[in-house]
């Protein structure tokens, strides 16, 4: 199968046309406009070089968030005092520790400058949010990621410290509940992901909850 190459026009191909590891397209651009209708339908961009890959993969990897499940290692600390709980409060600081603090099993960042930019875009438009873990006035995990209507869309995390980003992934999604949120994707299957509730579901099932969770 050929791979679709994108061009100025603002479009994707039926994700129904992706390669089975979920590529769809390459090409186009990170604007605001293409970001948001690439995330109404599933796409995401991912890559390391200087072409844009944009990707939809097939089964999906979702939590809803009411399965959430909590490890032993975290719970303790969702009841004392230890860590600091914000949102919003350092989005740019967040995707800059995500683009920089190496990760176990990675050997580099998928977040270009280009992407840096474009999501700090969305941030101050409304779309991309963080969640920030603090101890003793130090930013030392969070995560960031896009909202659509009742969709969160993750995309990275950082922890400097022993389950920080466990941390500030749990508080976040029991925010995202309490907020009407019923969908979070998590895109590529991790175990980490898969430990705090994470499982795969159809991507015709993902693409049907989309349309009902976006307005």
């Amino acid at each position: 199968m050929s791979l679709f190459v994108l061009d100025r026009e603002l479009y994707f191909p039926p994700v129904s046309l992706a390669e089975p590891d979920g590529l769809l397209a390459m090409g186009g651009d990170l604007s605001t406009e293409r970001l948001l209708l690439a995330y109404r339908n599933g796409i995401f961009p991912w890559y390391d070089g200087d072409v844009i890959l944009w990707w939809c993969p097939d089964p999906r990897f979702v939590l809803f968030p009411e399965r959430l499940r909590i490890s032993k290692s975290v719970k303790p600390l969702l009841k004392r005092d230890e860590f600091e709980f914000t949102i919003n409060k350092a989005f740019a600081q967040v995707i800059a520790a995500c683009k920089y603090i190496p990760r176990a099993g990675q050997d580099g960042t998928w977040i270009t400058d280009e992407v840096q930019l474009a999501y700090n875009r969305l941030h101050a438009l409304g779309y991309a949010h963080s969640a920030e873990v603090w101890y003793e006035g130090e930013l030392v995990g969070g995560l960031y990621g896009i909202r659509m209507g009742k969709v969160f869309f993750g995309e990275s995390m950082f922890s400097l410290i022993s389950n920080a980003s466990r941390y500030a992934f749990a508080r976040y999604v029991q925010v995202l509940e309490m907020e009407g949120v019923e969908l979070i994707d998590c895109q590529v299957h991790t175990p980490y992901l898969e430990s705090m509730g994470a499982e795969m579901i159809e991507g015709k099932e993902f693409q049907r909850l989309l349309k009902e969770l976006i307005p």
